[in-house]
């Protein structure tokens, strides 16, 4: 049996029918870069770290669905812009953000707080100038109120906490000292071995 596959010839083929579909553009402009980001999601809110430093002319837009970011930074006055379609709705009356000499962060009040995002875009790509801030992170959404109560109480108080010398006193014992009174029952001599 003879079977008989057609073939277009390359020079039939347009330029725009051989290259790969583009990727839609994330910013606007060609003299705009990306800034380089970080998130974490807590219960009520979802954070993104925009690491810019010396940052001017910022602009930030919260939106229903979405959050705008551009600035001016760097020693090289490097233009960034970033614009991410969120994955859920926010609250964007409530969302705020805070510059700093190394960063901008951005705090994105939920509109449903409570639900967690298991990413920060609407759509499931990996974006090169997006990652996930481990370092902030929790697994919240598996704690009971009560556990996240103590943990945040016991952050507190490791917070609190200085050097060596200010732990305190557990169990009452004296450093230095070697009385027969703190001494326990089980602490006698043991007879020795044959």
């Amino acid at each position: 049996m003879f079977s008989c596959l057609f073939v277009t010839p390359w020079h039939h083929l347009s330029f725009q029918e051989t290259v790969l579909p583009t990727k839609k553009k994330l910013t606007s402009r060609p003299d705009m870069h990306p800034a380089t980001a970080k998130w974490y999601d807590r219960r009520d809110a979802v954070f993104i770290e925009f690491c810019v430093a010396d940052s001017k002319d910022l602009k930030i837009n919260f939106d229903k669905a979405k959050c705008g970011f551009s600035c001016v930074g760097g020693t090289d006055n490097v233009k960034h812009e970033n614009e991410i379609d969120l994955f859920e709705a926010i609250d964007e009356n409530e969302s705020k953000h805070k510059r700093t000499d190394r960063s901008v962060l951005c705090y994105l009040r939920k509109a449903q707080p409570g639900k967690p995002w298991p990413r920060l875009t609407k759509e499931k790509a990996k974006l090169s100038w997006l990652s996930v801030d481990f370092n902030n992170w929790k697994d919240w959404e598996d704690d009971s109120d009560e556990e996240m109560g103590n943990f945040d109480q016991f952050s507190d108080m490791m917070n609190n906490m200085g050097g060596e010398d200010d732990l305190p006193d557990l169990d009452g014992a004296d450093d230095g000292a070697d009385d027969d009174e703190s001494a326990d029952s089980d602490d006698e001599k043991m007879p020795d071995l044959e």
